[in-house]
């Protein structure tokens, strides 16, 4: 039997600092995704509708409140809850604490592996504690997570050092990127924000951070992974600051990829 997969789009960018726009995201993935210029396969073989079971959920219907945590716990507890695997699209990145709640609530405190350009550890920022910046200092503090690995991370200011020693993270500094084996072993979640990708690659998110990731950095990752896959998300495009597309397109490549992973 072929796992399902579920895409989920959770169309928000009120914990968004600098620009909004995220919040726009999640249909032009889709679009990319499924568009004809394009094709089904993964570099891993396998293919959407044969053996990727990629099954779409739409976008949640996000308020901007305080209701829309429990709304993000519960639409991923579902898709847990029938054996699917929910692979989920930003938005930006303050979705990830109630999702990984959910995902902890089902498995106990789980490995995370996370590309980005920033940490996102801050205590808080500009006096909110739901920050795109703060989700996994959100998610170390309630023990959701027994270990996370973070890539590409290139605008440690102090206090986000201290909090990554605070947290026991381990990060590889974008000035440190290479063909490295992190040896999970264990299932696995996977937070992929768009802006760890060099601007050359992904103009279009909010925070443009040169010297980043390249595309291939990061499909070297996917591919060398061999444990199964509890969730993922993809975060932060901003379709205002994309330039014809191709930030959308490499963000349905990743979906494509977490997908043949999770399948695999």
């Amino acid at each position: 039997m072929i796992r399902r997969i579920d895409l989920i789009g959770m169309p928000t960018d009120v914990h968004s600092s600098f620009l909004r726009g995220p919040a726009k995201a999640p249909p032009l993935i889709r679009a990319a995704l499924f568009s004809p210029h394009g094709n089904a396969a993964s570099e891993r073989g396998l293919e959407l509708g044969a053996e990727i079971n990629l099954h779409d959920c739409g976008d949640l219907p996000l308020t901007e409140t305080s209701e829309d945590d429990a709304r993000i716990r519960d639409a991923v507890d579902a898709s847990l809850l029938v054996g699917a695997i929910p692979i989920c699209l930003g938005g930006d990145h303050s979705i990830t604490y109630p999702i990984i709640q959910a995902v902890a609530g089902h498995h106990g405190p789980v490995d995370i592996l996370h590309f980005d350009a920033h940490p996102d550890l801050y205590d808080e920022l500009d006096g909110d504690r739901r920050s795109h910046a703060s989700p996994f200092a959100r998610i170390m503090e309630d023990g959701l997570c027994s270990r996370i690995v973070q890539i590409g991370i290139r605008t440690l200011n102090k206090h986000q050092r201290e909090q990554a020693e605070r947290f026991g993270v381990e990060q590889l500094e974008m000035r440190d990127v290479g063909r490295v084996s992190f040896g999970f072993e264990r299932p696995l979640y996977i937070s992929i924000d768009l802006d760890g990708f060099d601007p050359a690659f992904a103009p279009g998110v909010s925070h443009h951070e040169p010297g980043g990731l390249s595309v291939r950095d990061v499909m070297d990752q996917l591919l060398d992974l061999n444990v199964p896959l509890l969730g993922a998300d993809v975060v932060e495009l901003n379709p205002d600051r994309d330039i014809n597309g191709v930030t959308a397109v490499l963000a349905a490549k990743l979906v494509k990829e977490l997908a043949a992973l999770a399948s695999a």
